[in-house]
C-alpha cells in the first residue's frame, strides 16, 4: 500500500482535509476562550475540546487509510459517543450562561445522545439486530429533539430574552435537526437499504463534519462574540 495520500485519492484526501481542520479549529478555540465573558467561557472552552477529541480520530483513521487502505465505518461510533455528548452538554451550558435550567437537563440530553450512538453501534457491531440498532437510534435522535423543541431546553430558550442566547440555542438546534440526520440515514442505507459503498459513505461522513461540528462550534462563537460585543457597547455609555 503507498504510504503517502495521492491527489486522485479522494477518500484520503477528505481525511487529511477534516483532521486538518479539526486541529485549526481547536487551536483557535482555546486561544478565544479566555477572551469571550465568564459566562460562555466554559462553553468555548468545550467547543475545543470536542474539535481536539476529532482531530486525533481523523488523524488516527487517515493514519490507518494511508497504510491499509481501509477505513471502517464502525470506528466513527468511538468519535461519536463523545463528541455527540458533548455537543448536546453544549445546550445546557448555552442556556445556563444566562438561564437556569435544572441540572436534569444535562442529564437528560447526556442520556439521550448515548441512547442514540450506543443503539446504532450495537446494531451495526452485531450485538442486536440491525434493524433494533436503527430503532433505538432513531428513538435516542427524536427524543433529542422533542427536548430542543417542546421540553425544558425549548421552553428555556423561549423564555429567555437575550439574543447571544437565542442565536446559539436556535443555530445549534438547526444543524442538530438536520445535519443530525445523516447519521441515521447512513445507518439505514449502510445496514438496512442494500448497503452503499464504504468510501463514498466516508466521503458523505468526513464532509457532513464541517456542518455538524466545525459550523456547529462557531455558532457558539459568534454567540459569544455577539454578547461580549453587546458588553462592550453598554460599558461605554
Amino acid at each position: 500500500m503507498n504510504k503517502m495520500i495521492l491527489p486522485t485519492d479522494v477518500v484520503g484526501g477528505t481525511f487529511w482535509l477534516l483532521s486538518m481542520a479539526m486541529i485549526g479549529a481547536a487551536v483557535f478555540f482555546f486561544l478565544e476562550k479566555n477572551r469571550m465573558q465568564r459566562q460562555w467561557q466554559p462553553s468555548i472552552a468545550l467547543v475545543g475540546v470536542m474539535m481536539l477529541i476529532s482531530a486525533v480520530f481523523y488523524h488516527y483513521v487517515k493514519s490507518m487509510w494511508v497504510d491499509t487502505g481501509t477505513a471502517p465505518i464502525i470506528l466513527r461510533y468511538v468519535d461519536w459517543v463523545l463528541t455527540h455528548s458533548i455537543q448536546l452538554v453544549l445546550f445546557y451550558l448555552v442556556l445556563s450562561a444566562t438561564t437556569k435550567v435544572s441540572s436534569a437537563l444535562f442529564w437528560r440530553l447526556l442520556i439521550g445522545s448515548l441512547v442514540m450512538v450506543v443503539g446504532e453501534f450495537l446494531g451495526a457491531a452485531g450485538y442486536m439486530s440491525h434493524a433494533l440498532g436503527f430503532i433505538i437510534g432513531v428513538v435516542g435522535w427524536l427524543y433529542i429533539l422533542g427536548e430542543l423543541y417542546m421540553g425544558e431546553a425549548g421552553k428555556a430558550n423561549a423564555a429567555c430574552d437575550d439574543q447571544a442566547v437565542h442565536f446559539a440555542f436556535n443555530g445549534l438546534r438547526l444543524i442538530v435537526t438536520v445535519g443530525w440526520a445523516i447519521y441515521p440515514l447512513g445507518y439505514f442505507i449502510e445496514h438496512l437499504g442494500g448497503g452503499v459503498d464504504v468510501n463514498s459513505l466516508n466521503i458523505i461522513y468526513n464532509l457532513s463534519d464541517f456542518l455538524n461540528k466545525i459550523i456547529f462550534g462557531f455558532v457558539v462563537y459568534l454567540a459569544a462574540v455577539g454578547a461580549e460585543r453587546k458588553d462592550s457597547s453598554a460599558n461605554t455609555l
